[in-house]
C-alpha cells in the first residue's frame, strides 16, 4: 500500500501542478460552471479516452494520459462546486482554489486507501479500458442523479461518484506509469 500512496501522490503532484497553473493563466472562470456543464465536460474526455482506446487515427495532439489528468481536474472543480456552489463570477483566488483542491484530494486519496483495504488493489490487474468503461458508468449514474435533482433512494450521492471517477483516472496513470510512459509528453 505505500507503493501505492507514492505513486497516487506522484500523480496528484503532476495534476494539482497543472490545476495551479490554469488558475494563474484563467483564474476562477470555472467557478460559473454549473455542475451538469462540469459532468459533460468529463464525459468528453471519458469519450475522446475511449475513442482513443478504439481508435488509431487521432487528429488532435492530446493522448490518453492528458485526458485523464483532465477528468482528475474537473473532478475536484466539480466536488468544489458541489460544496461552495456555482458563483456568478470568478471568486477563488490562486492560493484558496488550491487550498480546496488539496481538502477534496485529501478526502478521495482516503478513500481510494479505504476501498484499496477492502477491494485488495483488485485494479492494478485491471485493464485502463476497464478503467475507461467505469468511469463513463460513473459518468451516466451521475447525469441521472442530476436528471433526477439530486435525490437517491438507495444508491451514493454525486460526490462519491467524483471521487471514484478521480480514483479510477489516477489508477489509469499509475497503469501508464508502471509501462514506462510519462504523464506529460
Amino acid at each position: 500500500m505505500q507503493h501505492t500512496l507514492k505513486q497516487y501522490d506522484a500523480v496528484i503532484d503532476t495534476c494539482r501542478a497543472l490545476f495551479a497553473n490554469k488558475m494563474k493563466d484563467y483564474g476562477s472562470a470555472w467557478r460559473i460552471l454549473r455542475l451538469p456543464s462540469l459532468t459533460d465536460q468529463i464525459f468528453i474526455k471519458a469519450q475522446r479516452i475511449r475513442q482513443l482506446q478504439e481508435s488509431n487515427v487521432k487528429k488532435v495532439d492530446e493522448d490518453e494520459k492528458s485526458e485523464f489528468i483532465g477528468i482528475i481536474n474537473y473532478s475536484v472543480m466539480a466536488l468544489i462546486q458541489l460544496e461552495k456552489g456555482v458563483a456568478t463570477q470568478p471568486d477563488l483566488d490562486a492560493e484558496t482554489a488550491v487550498q480546496l483542491y488539496d481538502e477534496k484530494i485529501a478526502e478521495t486519496r482516503q478513500l481510494m486507501q479505504n476501498k484499496n483495504h477492502d477491494y485488495g488493489e483488485a485494479w492494478r490487474d485491471m485493464r485502463i479500458s476497464s478503467l475507461t468503461d467505469l468511469i463513463i458508468q460513473k459518468l451516466l449514474r451521475v447525469k441521472q442523479i442530476e436528471n433526477n435533482k439530486g435525490q437517491t433512494i438507495v444508491s451514493e450521492g454525486i460526490d462519491a461518484n467524483y471521487q471514484d471517477m478521480i480514483n479510477y483516472s489516477v489508477f489509469a496513470l499509475i497503469l501508464f506509469a508502471e509501462a514506462g510512459e510519462e504523464l506529460i509528453n
